[in-house]
């Protein structure tokens, strides 16, 4: 059974400044929490239902177990119909960019990205593509926000995620820098090459004028309708099956 001080902890990590304060995260579904202990995430504990624990796969030895009713599920869930399970990952230490980790492949970059689902769902897309790792710029949502991770469905334990200062970064590389623009040029017509950036901006926004004087080559999505704008994480899985495309 789960004490009073049990409950207030868990739920005080649905909120931001209590993750950064004591570097922990929330991870709901059985189906994320093993790709997370199949990553090279540390799993601090696991909170199940005793109605599903034969769903528990093996698991090592150093990860907590603990066994809670429904009652206490609903408490500590950021889900409004939890899965049953429910892991503390801690979150890992910032990673430090290697420009060289930009060479010969194209990165996804995200440029004040607010909305936590275009966020997971952007992380999940780029899983799907086979890409590797994303940029953030540090006004963009935190990856590690409930709703982010549940969009990604696991999808965050595989891809390397970079927090940077994005005039600062793009001023200092030596890769192409693709810019997401309603003038650039098709990029169906586009000259990839094998390397480069890919910036997408915020939903109402788009790319701020810092980072757009830094894009090299402009690029749009050609529009046939009448929509005014396409979804953020709609765009960004348009540009990764075109690359893909390309490459392949």
């Amino acid at each position: 059974m789960l004490s009073k001080s049990q409950i207030s902890f868990i739920k005080s990590l649905h909120q931001k400044k209590y993750r950064k304060e004591h570097g922990l995260f929330i991870v709901e579904g059985i189906k994320s929490i093993q790709e997370f202990f199949q990553s090279s995430y540390h799993i601090h504990t696991i909170f199940y239902n005793s109605e599903q624990y034969n769903l528990l796969p093996k698991l090592p030895a150093n990860i907590n177990l603990f066994e809670v009713n429904n009652a206490e599920l609903d408490k500590i869930s950021t889900l409004q119909t939890p899965q049953g399970f429910l892991a503390l990952v801690h979150i890992p230490k910032n990673k430090t960019l290697n420009s060289n980790e930009l060479k010969n492949q194209f990165t996804l970059v995200l440029d004040g990205v607010q909305d936590p689902g275009n966020m997971g769902t952007i992380i999940r897309t780029a899983d799907w593509f086979g890409f590797k790792q994303i940029i953030c710029s540090k006004d963009c949502v935190e990856v590690f926000n409930p709703k982010t991770v549940q969009a990604t469905m696991g999808s965050l334990a595989r891809i390397n995620i970079y927090e940077e200062d994005l005039p600062t970064l793009l001023a200092n590389i030596a890769v192409p820098v693709f810019g997401a623009l309603l003038d650039g040029e098709s990029i169906y017509h586009t000259q990839w090459g094998n390397e480069g950036l890919i910036v997408l901006g915020n939903e109402g926004k788009g790319i701020s004028a810092e980072v757009i004087q830094k894009i090299t080559k402009p690029v749009t999505i050609p529009r046939v309708g009448e929509a005014e704008s396409l979804n953020v994480a709609v765009s960004a899985a348009i540009f990764c099956a075109e690359l893909v495309r390309v490459r392949n």
